[in-house]
């Protein structure tokens, strides 16, 4: 991966976590007080399927969690990406939102993010020890860094688009 001429510029560091991110516990709207397919907002649960979108409903303004953001099943280490607005089913789910608002964060980098964040911590947390805004504040994740010390974004999106035409690639033969 680092003999790519592209990136022979890259190497890899630590960065604890609540550095990168600002970490919010969601708001919390129970199962029970939905109308499944009754709107346009998702309805996220620590769940892996769908993104973690159990159904879309019609959320009230003050249940919604901004999109943009990462987020973590409080209980179940679910990592996924989510682009849009949202309800959460748990205020025990972390939504860790960039600290540095000079980033235009696109999909790619935060598929990335997603990835290095289940890396990271994935086997640290579990359902009877599971993870919480306070547990995750010396946590580490590690990141590239280019040349320059910051942290390669550029890369980030390179190499998730590559990765995402490999697979087509694949697809297609």
């Amino acid at each position: 991966m680092h003999d790519r001429k592209d990136n022979a510029e890259i190497h890899w560091d630590e960065f604890k976590l609540v550095d990168v991110f600002d970490v919010y516990n969601t708001k919390s709207i129970l199962k029970e007080q939905i109308v499944p397919d009754s709107g346009t907002v998702p309805y996220v649960t620590a769940g892996e399927s769908n993104n973690a979108v159990m159904t879309y409903i019609d959320c009230p303004d003050e249940w919604i969690d901004k999109g943009g953001c990462v987020l973590i099943g409080g209980k179940t280490m679910v990592v996924t990406y989510q682009k849009d607005d949202f309800c959460s089913n748990d205020s025990h789910n972390l939504a860790l939102y960039l600290k540095d608002k000079s980033i235009v964060p696109d999909e790619e980098i935060f598929l990335f993010l997603v990835t290095v964040i289940k890396k990271a911590l994935g086997k640290k947390y579990v359902w009877g020890d599971s993870i919480s805004r306070k547990k995750i504040q010396k946590d580490m994740i590690l990141l590239p860094v280019d040349s320059a010390g910051g942290i390669a974004w550029a890369y980030m999106q390179e190499r998730i688009a590559e990765l995402e035409q490999e697979r087509i690639a694949e697809l297609e033969q």
